[in-house]
Parts: structure tokens; sequence; C-alpha cells
């Protein structure tokens, strides 16, 4: 039930992340296989062991209601969702989502800020907190 909302501009890196925390997955589980974005297929899912990955892209969503039709809004409570433009969800966005924003700076470099509201985030960002990444 972890709902990751990825937030940033087009080529902001919003994919690459999912993909990443994808691959990472599979291979903690001697898993492999390829991580396509979901821009034409707006949901890919992915068996890793106990939990059950979704990767959506919802740019091309025209209404929330849509969310329904995906089956959104049942893997919101039961799976770990990685969702890429976010705003498109209105008022469906779980409210115990995790944010991600990632700016684009330059070419190579980006700001990722993390938001929520749900104490759970807490204990699991531990080690992203604890990281020193300085300014570069």
């Amino acid at each position: 039930g972890d709902v990751v909302l990825l937030r940033g501009d087009v080529g902001a890196g919003k994919t690459d992340l999912a993909r990443k925390i994808i691959q990472k997955t599979m291979q903690d589980i001697d898993q492999f296989e390829d991580v396509p974005s979901p821009t034409f297929t707006l949901v890919q899912t992915y068996d890793l062991g106990s939990i059950d990955y979704v990767h959506a892209d919802l740019y091309r969503l025209s209404h929330p209601d849509e969310v329904f039709e995906l089956g959104l809004d049942s893997a919101f409570e039961t799976s770990a969702c990685l969702i890429e433009w976010p705003d498109r969800l209105g008022s469906l966005s779980p409210e115990h989502a995790l944010t991600v924003e990632i700016k684009i700076l330059n070419d190579t470099k980006r700001s990722i800020v993390f938001s929520w509201q749900d104490v759970k985030w807490e204990d699991k960002l531990a080690d992203v907190k604890s990281l020193n990444l300085g300014n570069n």
C-alpha cells in the first residue's frame, strides 16, 4: 500500500527513478526483466515476490475517474505504486502517499524534495535522510 507520487517536468527523471527502484527490487530477488516506460500502456505491473509493484504514467488521462478503470484505486491499498503525473489523480490522490518532486537544475543535476503527511515515511526514509549528499 505504499504510494509514491513522482512530480516533475518532462525529462526531469521520473521514469528513470521509478525504473531504478523496480530494477533494484528485482536484483534483490534475483529477477531480471526489462522495465519499460508506461507512457503508452499507462500501467506496468511487476510481481516481485511478496509485493506487486505498479508503475503508472497518468499523463494521458483525461479525467481522474479513469483511475478506477486502470485498477489503481485498489493498487493504492495492496501494491507498491510509483505514479508519474499524479496531478491527474485530482482528489483521488492517496493521503498516505510520499511525494517526490524532481526539478531540473541543469543537464546533469536535479533537485529532489520529499514530502509526506503519513508518519510511516519517517522510518521508511531514515536511510535517505542519513545520506550526506551535499550540494553537488
